[in-house]
């Protein structure tokens, strides 16, 4: 079974890297980290009139037709960059949720304007510090008005439209809102990675529309989780292979005793240990691609796999990156902090690696359970 990018998507992916090598180096980045603005508002155009953000809608909804892998392929590039742009919220989630629930009218209504980058999404689950337990939620959604709080909301103050996970009438159910209208509140939270921003948002009886079925939340939001999960792991896959790819570089050109670093073994052994484990981790984004695309039976015990090698391969990656440039890999000049922030930061994107290895767990004794 050949799980390789087709020469299409290799040719997709060197015209990704090669755009943002020009539009989004480190500088770029720290703008945003350091400056006032939430994201890159000229590189999301410019990324958005590439096609990019419509890469796997359907050509029916505005979108390019590429199809998962495609975004696969970008969502890498995008990861090793550290583009500052809201692009894993509005399409990973946001727009997955609404493919996967949506009604033909919100469809109508909302992809097209995803796929063009004329409006940002986000998913709103969390509603405090530590695991989001959807049978603890707050929020409520009851005769199409929603109350309650989340935080943090990736995106969310950029944000045009969000998916809610609330408690329904008969349960757990996904609403759909508009984040322009009345009676929703939004303030800007830190993170440990400014470059990518987040909110507290507010719903005091705000108008929504039911996402699927009432009482079908959980069903949904496991699909959006596991098909976002392949993506996010692709983005972090790119994150650690830029690290790696810094660290060796450093140690090929610092001299210490009168010889490169990169020649004593301690070296040898952190760049060896970081290179395994981006290698499981890519093979197993490899193996979640697969899955996504054909919308394969596996595709959550893939996903689980993916998002576990890839959240450890990232933070390994880019801790060891700092070690490798010594003293001067925890200063504020070197760019070895901002991987670092982005690798915690994903991390916690879709939960933590804790609740994605109870998943795979779970998978795995469904998948071994006697029939």
């Amino acid at each position: 079974m050949n799980f390789d990018f087709s020469d299409d998507l290799k040719l997709l992916r060197e015209q990704a890297r090669k755009f943002l090598r020009e539009r989004c180096p480190s500088s770029a980045v720290r703008k945003i980290l350091e400056g006032p603005e939430p994201y890159d508002k000229a590189l999301w155009k410019e990324i958005a009139a590439m096609g990019w953000t419509g890469a796997a809608i359907p050509e029916a909804y505005g979108g390019a037709g590429l199809g998962h892998l495609g975004l696969c392929v970008l969502a890498e590039e995008l990861g090793a960059a550290l583009a500052p742009v809201p692009f894993s919220s509005s399409i990973y989630l946001a727009s997955e949720a609404i493919m996967a629930g949506g009604s033909e009218a919100q469809k109508k209504a909302w992809l097209p304007k995803l796929a063009s980058g004329e409006a940002i999404g986000t998913l709103a689950i969390a509603e405090g510090p530590g695991k989001a337990d959807l049978r603890k939620l707050r929020t409520t959604f009851r005769g199409g008005v929603l109350s309650g709080e989340k935080l943090p909301v990736p995106d969310g103050d950029v944000a045009d439209v969000a998916v809610v996970a609330a408690q329904g009438e008969r349960g757990i159910t996904l609403a759909i809102v508009d984040l322009h209208g009345p009676g929703v509140t939004r303030e800007v939270v830190e993170t440990i990675d400014p470059s990518r921003s987040h909110a507290r948002i507010g719903f005091n009886g705000a108008s929504a529309e039911p996402l699927g079925a009432s009482g079908d939340g959980e069903r949904l939001l496991r699909r959006v989780q596991d098909r976002a999960a392949v993506l996010f792991a692709f983005e972090q896959v790119g994150g650690a292979q830029r690290s790696l790819e810094m660290a060796r570089d450093y140690a090929l050109q610092r001299y210490a005793f009168g010889r490169p670093i990169g020649s004593f073994q301690a070296i040898k052994h952190k760049l060896a240990d970081v290179y395994v484990a981006t290698e499981l981790a890519r093979s197993n984004a490899y193996y979640g691609a697969w899955a996504l695309g054909r919308d394969a039976p596996e595709l959550p015990l893939a996903a689980a796999a993916a998002r576990i090698s890839a959240s450890e391969a990232y933070f390994l990656a880019a801790k060891e990156n700092i070690q490798v440039h010594g003293g001067m890999g925890y200063t504020w000049e070197f760019d070895c902090h901002l991987y670092y922030r982005r690798a915690k930061l994903l991390s916690l994107a879709l939960g933590s690696t804790r609740v994605w290895k109870d998943r795979l767990i779970t998978q795995l004794e469904t998948a071994n359970a006697p029939r």
